[in-house]
Formats: structure tokens, sequence, C-alpha cells
């Protein structure tokens, strides 16, 4: 029996949502010690009680407590390890039912204005890296107040949407508002035919029978190369359901290619789960089931259900194109026995030409039914098992043995295996395994971009690119190398869900939500392209100094958190070409950070590029009036050498169709390097800070300054709006 149960009325003036989450939360961490949960379609649980929206009872000790900020604050201390509760975060819990709890939108609109004010430089409330009970109080109060709902959707108070909506993804937040919508609609369907209007919680959400903490879902990646987002898609999307249904995930990896396989991909596939938050409850190899797979296809022999058969690869093709049965197909089961334990299993020179096919059709409409090979030769050393088998199952034959011996429930796989389904079925009434149901979802895809380990591995061994952690390949390791937070890649793959909807996105979909991440922590930096660089000679007595000054300002105006940074200010400044070419003889423009100046002269060389401008200091001019705005750096020995790479696609096609050749779509230039001077402070930067170039765009450090190199090389990082053009690559503005 569990030690709690939380009750919650679904027609309280305001649900107890932020309640519901904490359970949520203790649930998944502490699934030892569950809180039961159960609705009643009421405005209170008891109606003795006026504050009962929300009751949590003891189920030992009986007693109860009542109201949605109480029952808060009794699991955060009956579970402090799972929801910590601060000085701070006991502020915002109170500032969140005093300040939400009304139904007057003008009431409410200072508070939603200091909260907006609040996460304008911040993902969380408490500023954190990771939610914390705070977000739990605040956005369960406004995702029951119906009156600021809107708002917090809409965008009227943009930081706030832009925290609502991340939430509203989560399989504990917007989940927790699922499985109370759904389990109410029960009970209200119930009570029409006389049933009673309690319901204890199921969190069903369509997979077909399952029970809650009885889920067992899985993800097998095959050893093969590096984690790409697609799989990223797949590992989280099992991780989401297995804890929506409190059960358990498998990391199971599928090293049935000894040819393809390496330790470095198993090692580098974990270090990538980790980074994404995916903790496996076992972690398993295909290869531990070697036995009981040879054992499986022995008996599938003996039924009459599968047979050796040493057709050439190519005709065995044709055959099954066509529908024509091999000639092997009738092989006795002493001959089939014969070649499999004797010379398929110690690999022979006769066991190397015969593979094993499971005897399902010849000529059924769906073709993965055409006799599909199940067991197949190869002398390459297993990376595990070294030389002690020479024959090894396919995928077909292997997925739904291991997914029935494991206790998986549920096999979430994308639709490119639908047509292989109905294989997956034959294989277990075959071997009169357990049922285990699929669930299809839409592989990730994107434009002019290959997601298939082959081809990727193709760029590998031609150089085109530097390796499987490339900016411009679609593997975790790449994009992160790009700029990519964790927090924005998994946040755009629960915003995708398990849909069966093939889409083929634009990249800009996925830079956009990281951009939401990084825009409120990137430092704020200066850089100047050093080709045709425009030296400005300022003059004007007041402000200007006469020697370099070094005063500190804020890393990001609106998050002073990040801290400071050092700004020299000199009567000779360095700015861009480009900008230099917007500017007229006495126009008044804005040095950013400064105030504004003057134009008096624009020199020319013959080949009319801007060599140099002379203007005045003009701090007394007001910057809202000047239609410039200039990033700039103090022309000193201070600045540090910098080269900006950015890149564009691999292949200069959207979509490669069936039939068509990758190699015939290459992109012939892919990689854009820009020399620059950037401030002092870029020397101090490390290895994968994301930063922001004023007027530029966001960087992300690849290598950081050394005395060596003397210099910082900087990747571009997509914001989402600007899409990179085959031909007509140029530096992107923010």
């Amino acid at each position: 029996m569990s030690q709690y149960k939380l009750t919650l009325a679904a027609k309280a003036p305001l649900v107890g949502y932020a309640a519901l989450i904490g359970s949520f939360i203790i649930n998944h961490e502490e699934p030892t010690s569950p809180i039961d949960l159960s609705f009643v379609d009421a405005a209170v649980v008891d109606s003795s009680v006026p504050e009962s929206n929300t009751v949590l009872t003891h189920g030992t000790e009986g007693k109860s407590v009542y109201g949605t900020v109480e029952v808060l604050n009794a699991l955060a201390e009956a579970f402090p390890n799972v929801l910590p509760v601060t000085p701070a975060a006991s502020e915002w819990i109170e500032f969140a039912f005093k300040s939400f709890s009304g139904k007057d939108f003008k009431t409410l609109t200072p508070s939603l204005e200091k909260l907006e004010a609040h996460l304008n430089f911040r993902s969380f409330v408490l500023g954190d890296y990771r939610p914390s009970i705070a977000d739990v109080a605040l956005w369960g109060v406004l995702r029951a107040n119906a009156v600021v709902g809107a708002s917090c959707k809409n965008g009227t108070f943009i930081n706030i949407a832009r925290w609502y909506k991340y939430f509203d993804t989560s399989r504990f937040f917007g989940g927790a508002v699922e499985t109370m919508n759904k389990e109410v609609l029960d009970i209200r369907k119930q009570s029409k035919v006389g049933q009673k209007k309690e319901s204890k919680a199921s969190y069903d959400i369509g997979l077909i029978d399952a029970v809650d903490g009885k889920v067992v879902t899985r993800f097998p990646p095959e050893p093969s190369g590096y984690l790409h987002i697609g799989h990223a898609k797949a590992a989280v999307l099992n991780q989401y359901f297995a804890e929506l249904y409190h059960g358990k995930l498998i990391v199971r990896f599928d090293d049935t290619n000894p040819s393809k396989e390496k330790v470095e991909f198993t090692q580098s596939i974990l270090e990538d789960l980790e980074l994404l938050g995916v903790k496996p409850d076992r972690l398993t190899h295909s290869s531990d089931y070697f036995q009981e797979m040879y054992d499986y296809a022995v008996q599938m022999i003996k039924d009459g259900k599968a047979y050796c058969d040493d057709t050439p690869q190519e005709r065995m093709r044709e055959e099954r194109g066509e529908g024509i049965a091999s000639a092997r197909r009738n092989r006795t089961v002493e001959e089939n026995l014969a070649i499999f334990n004797d010379e398929m299993k110690n690999g022979t020179e006769v066991g190397l030409k015969n593979c094993l096919r499971a005897k399902i059709s010849v000529d059924a409409g769906n073709k993965t039914l055409r006799d599909p090979v199940i067991f197949r030769c190869n002398l390459t050393p297993h990376h595990r098992t070294g030389t002690q088998w020479k024959m090894y199952p396919t995928y077909d034959f292997c997925v739904p043995i291991v997914d029935s011996i494991e206790g998986v429930t549920h096999a979430l796989r994308t639709t490119e295996y639908t047509d292989r389904n109905a294989q997956y079925d034959w294989m277990l009434k075959a071997l009169k395994l357990r049922k285990v149901h699929i669930w299809d979802f839409s592989r990730v895809s994107f434009k002019r971009t290959l997601l298939s380990k082959r081809k990727l591995q193709w760029f590998v061994d031609k150089g085109h690119v530097s390796g499987w952690d490339d900016p411009r390949f679609p593997t975790v390791r790449g994009v992160r190398r790009r700029g990519m937070t964790v927090e924005g890649l998994k946040s755009f793959i629960i915003s995708q869900g398990p849909s069966r909807n093939i889409l083929n996105l634009d990249w800009s979909l996925i830079w956009a939500t990281n951009k939401k991440v990084i825009d409120p922590i990137a430092p704020r930096h200066s850089a100047v392209v050093t080709k045709n660089a425009v030296p400005i000679v300022l003059t004007g007595g007041e402000g200007v100094p006469a020697h370099s000054v070094k005063e500190t300002k804020l890393k990001h105006k609106k998050n002073a958190d990040l801290g400071n940074n050092d700004i020299i200010f000199s009567s000779r400044l360095l700015i861009d070409q480009e900008d230099a070419e917007t500017l007229k003889d006495n126009e008044e423009f804005t040095l950013m950070d400064w105030g504004n100046a003057i134009v008096e002269k624009i020199h020319k060389n013959s080949e009319n590029v801007i060599t140099g401008i002379d203007a005045k200091l003009h701090l007394a001019g007001d910057f809202k009036k000047t239609e410039k705005k200039i990033s700039w750096l103090a022309d000193t020995d201070d600045v540090i050498p910098v080269e900006l790479v950015d890149f564009d696609h691999l292949i200069t096609k959207e979509k490669i169709e069936e039939g068509e050749n990758f190699e015939d779509f290459l992109t012939p230039e892919t990689i854009f390097k820009t020399e620059a001077v950037g401030d002092v402070n870029v020397k101090n930067l490390k290895k994968g800070e994301v930063i922001q170039f004023e007027r530029k765009g966001f960087y992300v450090v690849d290598v950081p300054y050394s005395e060596e190199s003397k210099k910082v090389v900087f990747f571009t990082v997509p914001d989402g709006k600007v899409v990179s053009k085959y031909g007509a690559k140029k530096a992107t503005k923010d």
C-alpha cells in the first residue's frame, strides 16, 4: 500500500495542478514509494472543508493536509531530496498563490509584469539550469487560472510564454494536466451509467494494454556510428513513455553485425545518452542472447519454418522481388540442421555460401514477408564475443525475440519499420513467444540532411568532414559542437511528440528553439572583421579619452548574474567596412554602449573602399533618434584575433529521393572563414561557451585562446532566422 494518497477536485475554482505536478516528479524519482492519485468531479474533495480543492492523506497515519500550497509544502517536506525548498523558492511559492489566485486581469497584470521581468534573463525561476519547486508552483497556479492562461500562451508576455510553453511539453507538467483531463473524462462517462465518481490514475495515453508501473520500453541503437538526432528522438520518446507510465527503459546495443561495430561507438552512444539525460533502468546487448537466438533458429528449422539457402545474393534479391520460390526452399529438416549446425556455425566454405531464411511466404504483397534472411555467416571477430560465433542473427530476427525475452511491453520505433511489423509479429507467433505491442512514430527528417549512418560514414571516410562530431553533421556531438544546448535539443524533440506524420523539417525550427535557451544567458561581446576594417578618429574634446581607458560593463544588460566585461575606450576605433558603407557625411550615428558621434569626413581609396572616418563625439545626442547603431572596438593592442567560421549544408537537394545518388548533390563549398578581432574578454572564454557578438549573431567557442595559436576560433550558432543559401553565402546579422 502506498504511504500517501493525493486527491484533486476537478471542478475547483483553482485546480491543484502544482500538487499534481509535484506528485508526478516524486513518483518518477521515488518509484518505490509512489503517491496514489485520484480525482473527484466536484468543486471540493471534502464538502466539510472549503479549502479541499487538493487533499493529501498519509496512508498509515490517516492524517490529511488540505489546500494546494499546503499540500505542495507537505510533499516537499516528505521528499526533500526530490523537491528541495530554499528561502528563495519559498518566496516564489508564496508569491505564486497570493498573486495569481484572483480572477481580475487588471489586478493580476502587475504580478505578471514582475514575473516577465524576472524571466527576461533566466530559463527557470530560480535562474539555475534546471526547474525547481518554484517553477512547479508558478506554472501550476497559472495553468489553473483561466484568466491568465491566454496571456501565458499567446506571447502577450514574451518571456512568460517561452517559459510556460517549455513546461507545457513536459511529461511532468503538461503530462499531469493531460492525465487529469483524461481521468475526469472517464469519471464523467462512468457517472452516466451509475458507476462511482472516483478513479485511480492509469496514465493511459493510447498505448495498447498499457498498465501503470508495468510498461517497459527499449531503445536499441546499433554501435556502428555516433548518435544522431533521429536516434536522440527515439531515445527521448522511449524514456518519456516509460516514465509517464512509471515503467522501465532498456537501452540495448543491437550488436549483431561485427563488420560495422566498434567499442568506440558504444562508448560514444552511452556518453551522448547521459548528456541527454536518458538513464536506462537496464543496459544490455543483443550479443548477450546469441545462444538463445541460435536455439530459437534450430527450433524453427525443426518446425519446418526455416531453411538454409546458398542462392547467390543478387539472384535471391531478384527472386524475392518477383515472388519466385528458392530452389532450396524444400530442403529437408535434416539437411537444414546439418548445414546450420555444422557448416554455418563453424564458418566453413559451405557455411559461408549459405544463409538461414524464415519460411513465411514466397509472394506476399508485403515483401518483407518473402522468406527473409534471419542468420548469415560473418568471420569478423565480434567486439564482445570474439571468435566464439561465426554466424549472427539479423535485426528482424533478433529484435522481436530479445524484446520478448527482456520483458518489453511496447516496442516504440519509427514508421520506416511499419512494413516489417507483420514480420515482427510472425516471429513471435512462430516461436510461441510473449506478445509485444508496436507503436510507430515518425522519424526525424531535415532538409538537405542525411541521417543514414552508412552515408555519414562515407563523408567521414572520404575526408569531407573532420569526424563524427563535425558541426555540419546531424549527430548529437555535431550539433552540440555547433552550439546546440541539451535543453534546446530535448525541448524540440518533446515538442515533436510521437506523431506518425512524416515531415521534412527545416533546421530553423530546432535552432529557433535553441535560441530561446541561449539568448538570456549568452554574454555579449564585440568583434570587427579584419578585412578592410575602418579606423575612426574621434575628436570633440569632452568625452574623448586622451589615452585608452578601461571600464567594466555588464556582459548582458538583462542578466547581471553573468558578471562584467572589460571595455576599452579610445580616440581611435575600428568598425566593419560593411557598417562604414552605410554612413554619410554629417550623419549622426550611435556607437553602441558609448554614445553618439557625427561623421565629419569619409576617406576612400581609388577602388572606392573606405579607408578611414573622421568623426566628432557627441555624447549629448539622443540615441533614439539615430538610424545607425554600430558596434566597434578600440584600435589598441588589446584586441584578440578571432576566426569566425560559418557552414552550409553538405548536400544541395532538400530531399534525396529513392534511386538518387546523394554523391551527385554535394555542396561544393560548405565552410566559410572570416578573420576578425574581438574584444579583450574573448581571451578568457572556454571551449563550448556560447556568446553573442553584437549585431553579428551567436557563436560557440570551438578552439579557445592559447599562447601557441594566439587566437580564438568561433563557430556560428544559427538563430532560426537565417538559412544559408548554396552559392550565395553571406555573413549574417542579428
